[in-house]
C-alpha cells in the first residue's frame, strides 16, 4: 500500500487533479443514489426516467468546483481553509443543482433530491479529503514511521501558524511538539490537538520532547519584536527557520521541505524605512529604463523593483549569457504570477566596454533611465587583475556614461561602494575612479549624472552569509580573515530601493551615501548564524586567540575544541581592510530621506579628467602595472596600495 501511495505522491500535478476530479465525480453519482435511497426509504433502483438527475449533478458539480479552485489545494495538506473554499463550491453548485432539478421535477425526480444531494455531496467530498490527508500524511514518513527531520515548535499561534501546521502535520518530516505564543490568552489551550506554550517554556520543551527547530510563523509583527524572539532563541540550541509562502504551500507550488533558513534582514536586525512611493517611480513608471550589470546581486534587485513601477521598456543588459537568461525568466514568470501587461522585457547581451555595442543599443532605443551596476566588484580578484578592473569599473563606466549622455538620457545612476573611501585595494580604487568620471562629466551635461555609494548586501553573491551557511552545513569550520573585521551591511532589497529613491533626488554630480546603520562585527554575525543553526561555537571567546596571530593574520582558531562550529582565521586577503568608511570628507548633508546623505567630495574638472582617461588607456595598452598603481594613487584621494608579491 506505500508503494501505490508513493506512486500516487510522485504522478504530476495535472495527474493528480484528474484523479481527485475522478472522485469528485463518483462521489457526485454516489451522492445522487443515496438522495433517492432516503427519499424512498429503501436501496433506490436507477431506472431511466431518473438518469437526468446524475447527469446534472456531474454537469454542474465538475465546472462549478474548477471555477472556484478546488483543485489547486492539495489534498494531503486538508485543513480549514480548503474545507472552506470546498463549502463555498458547493454551496453555490445546490442552488444550481436545486434549480435544475426544480424544473426537470416530475412523478420519478423528486424535488427534495436537490435540497438533500448536495449535503451528501459535501460529506462525502470531506470524508474523501481526510481520508487522503491522513493516508498520505502517515505514510510520507520515514522508516518505522517516523518523522525524519527532527522535532519543531512552531512559534505563532495564529493563523499562519495553524495553516503550517496542517501541512507538517500531514507531511510527516516533522514530529509537531506545539506552538509558543507570546498571547497569554492562547497559552494552556490547545489547536488541533497541539499544546500552546509560553516562550519561556522553550528549554524544558526541548530537554522533555527533544525539539531541534522552531519555526517562525508571524509573518506580520515587526522587526524590533522580531529581533527580540530571535535574542531570545539563540540562548538555546535550535535551528530556528522561517515560514515558507503560504499562497505557494496552498496550492503546491512548494512543499515543507521548502521551509526557509531565516532570512539576511533577521541576521541584519535592522528596521528598514518604508520607502517612498514617489521617489521610487519617478525615473521609471512609463519610461525606457536600461540597467546593466542586470544579471548580479544588485542589477537584478533593481530590475526587480522597476518592473513594479511599471516601465514602458525594461533593458536588461549583461555580458553573462546564463545571468541574462536567469534574470530575463524570473521577470516574466513574476510579470505572468502578477498578470502585469504593457511592460517590454528586453535582454541585451554586451559588455560595457564594447563601445560598438552601446552605441547600437542606445541608438534603437530612447533610453530615460539608466543604472550602471555593472562591475568588478570582488577585492582579491581585482587585486590580481588590476588591468581587467580598470577597463571594466572606469573605462566600462566612462563609455555607458558618454552613451548616455550623447544619446540625451535624461538620468544616470552609477552604484558604487563604501571601498571607494580612502581605498586600499584596486577595485575600491577603480570605483572612485569612476566616480569622479562622472562628477566631471555632470558639471556641463544635460544628463543627470549621481552615485550611490554603499556598503555590504547580505545575500549577495560572494557575500559572507551564503558562504558560512554553506560552511555550516558542511560541518565547519567557518572561516574569518581577520578576529576584528568589521562591515557595514543592508539587504539587498534595501539597497536597491534607495538607489532608486536617491536617483530620483539628484540634481546632478551627488554622491549620495546611505546610511547603513551600525557596522557588524563579522564574527558576531558568523557566531550568530551558527545559534540559530542550532550549533554551537567552539570559540566563544576572542580573547583566546594570541596577540600575535590576531596581528599578523596568521592561521589559526579561536578558543578551544569544545563545541559543534570551528571558527578559523585565515588572514587579510590582499587589498582587504579591517573596516570600511562611507566619506572621504567630514560633514555629510542630510536630505529628506532619513537614510540618504550627501557628500562632499572633490573632483578633478572635464578637461583634465579627459587628459587622464587618455594616460590610463596608454598605460593599460602597455601593460604597465606600476604606472598604473602611480596613477591611482595619484588620482584617488588616501589611496594606499596593497603589495602584491604574485602579479
Amino acid at each position: 500500500m506505500k508503494k501505490e501511495l508513493a506512486a500516487i505522491l510522485g504522478m504530476p500535478r495535472w495527474a493528480k487533479q484528474f484523479i481527485a476530479m475522478s472522485v469528485d465525480i463518483v462521489c457526485a453519482l454516489l451522492a445522487t443514489w443515496l438522495a433517492f435511497s432516503l427519499r424512498l426509504d429503501e436501496w433506490h433502483r436507477l431506472i431511466p426516467e431518473q438518469k437526468y438527475a446524475y447527469f446534472l449533478a456531474v454537469a454542474l458539480a465538475i465546472p462549478v468546483f474548477i471555477q472556484f479552485g478546488v483543485y489547486k489545494t492539495v489534498l494531503r495538506f486538508t485543513g480549514a481553509h480548503s474545507m472552506a473554499l470546498m463549502g463555498k463550491a458547493v454551496a453555490i453548485y445546490g442552488v444550481l443543482y436545486f434549480t435544475a432539478i426544480f424544473m426537470f421535477a416530475s412523478p420519478y425526480i423528486y424535488r427534495s433530491i436537490g435540497l438533500v444531494q448536495p449535503i451528501i455531496l459535501f460529506l462525502l467530498m470531506a470524508l474523501a479529503r481526510i481520508t487522503a490527508s491522513l493516508s498520505f500524511g502517515f505514510n510520507a514518513r520515514g522508516k518505522n514511521g517516523r518523522p525524519v527531520l527532527g522535532t519543531l515548535l512552531i512559534y505563532g499561534a495564529g493563523h499562519s501558524g495553524m495553516q503550517i501546521a496542517s501541512a507538517l502535520r500531514q507531511s510527516g518530516q516533522y514530529f509537531l511538539a506545539g506552538y509558543l505564543d507570546d498571547g497569554s490568552e492562547y497559552q494552556g489551550s490547545t489547536i488541533n490537538g497541539l499544546m500552546v506554550y509560553a516562550p519561556n517554556e522553550i528549554g524544558r520543551l526541548i530537554d522533555t520532547h527533544g525539539v531541534t527547530d522552531i519555526l517562525l510563523a508571524m509573518p506580520s509583527i515587526g522587526r524590533a519584536k522580531r529581533n527580540e524572539i530571535l535574542a531570545d532563541l539563540r540562548q538555546h540550541q535550535v535551528h530556528v527557520r522561517s515560514l515558507p509562502d503560504l499562497v505557494d504551500l496552498a496550492q503546491g507550488r512548494i512543499t515543507v521541505l521548502d521551509i526557509k533558513e531565516l532570512d539576511p534582514d533577521d541576521l541584519l536586525g535592522r528596521e528598514p524605512v518604508t520607502p517612498d512611493q514617489v521617489l521610487i517611480e519617478k525615473n521609471s513608471r512609463n519610461k525606457i529604463v536600461l540597467v546593466s550589470g542586470a544579471g548580479g546581486s544588485i542589477g537584478a534587485e533593481l530590475c526587480r523593483q522597476i518592473l513594479q513601477t511599471g516601465p514602458k521598456k525594461l533593458l536588461l543588459l549583461d555580458h553573462s549569457e546564463y545571468n541574462l537568461y536567469a534574470i530575463e525568466s524570473e521577470l516574466r514568470e513574476s510579470m505572468q504570477a502578477q498578470q502585469k501587461e504593457g511592460v517590454e522585457i528586453i535582454p541585451l547581451l554586451g559588455n560595457v566596454r564594447d563601445v560598438a555595442r552601446l552605441d547600437s543599443i542606445f541608438k534603437q532605443w530612447p533610453i530615460d533611465t539608466v543604472y550602471h551596476a555593472a562591475a568588478y566588484k570582488h577585492v582579491p580578484l581585482v587585486e590580481h587583475n588590476p588591468a581587467e578592473g580598470l577597463q571594466n569599473n572606469v573605462l566600462g563606466t566612462f563609455n555607458l556614461a558618454m552613451a548616455a549622455q550623447t544619446y540625451g538620457t535624461a538620468n544616470f545612476v552609477l552604484i558604487s561602494t563604501d571601498k571607494a573611501v580612502r581605498p586600499t585595494n584596486v577595485m575600491g580604487a577603480t570605483k572612485r575612479f569612476a566616480e569622479m568620471v562622472l562628477q566631471a562629466l555632470a558639471a556641463n551635461s544635460k544628463t543627470c549624472f549621481c552615485m550611490v555609494r554603499f556598503g555590504n548586501v547580505l545575500g549577495s553573491s560572494g557575500s559572507v552569509v551564503p558562504l558560512f551557511r554553506e560552511q555550516i552545513r558542511a560541518g565547519g569550520p567557518v572561516t574569518l580573515t581577520h578576529a576584528d573585521v568589521t562591515r557595514y551591511f543592508m539587504t539587498i532589497p534595501e539597497a536597491a530601493q534607495l538607489v532608486i529613491q536617491a536617483g530620483a533626488m539628484a540634481k546632478g554630480g551627488e554622491v549620495f551615501v546611505l546610511d547603513m546603520g551600525e557596522p557588524v562585527k563579522i564574527y558576531d554575525l558568523a557566531k550568530r548564524m551558527i545559534e540559530l543553526s542550532g550549533l554551537t561555537v567552539r570559540a566563544p571567546l576572542v580573547d583566546q586567540l594570541p596577540e600575535t596571530n590576531q596581528q599578523d593574520g596568521n592561521t589559526g582558531a579561536i578558543g578551544d575544541v569544545l563545541g559543534d562550529i570551528e571558527i578559523v582565521i585565515t588572514g587579510l586577503r590582499p587589498g582587504e581592510k579591517l573596516y570600511e568608511e562611507l566619506l572621504i570628507g567630514e560633514n555629510p548633508v542630510a536630505t529628506s530621506h532619513p537614510r540618504i546623505m550627501m557628500a562632499r567630495e572633490d573632483f578633478l574638472p572635464w578637461t583634465e579628467l579627459t587628459a587622464e582617461l587618455s594616460l590610463l588607456q596608454e598605460n593599460l595598452g602597455r601593460d604597465d602595472f606600476a604606472a598604473l598603481i602611480a596613477q591611482l594613487k595619484r588620482l584617488v584621494q588616501g589611496y594606499q596600495p596593497f603589495y602584491l608579491k604574485t602579479l
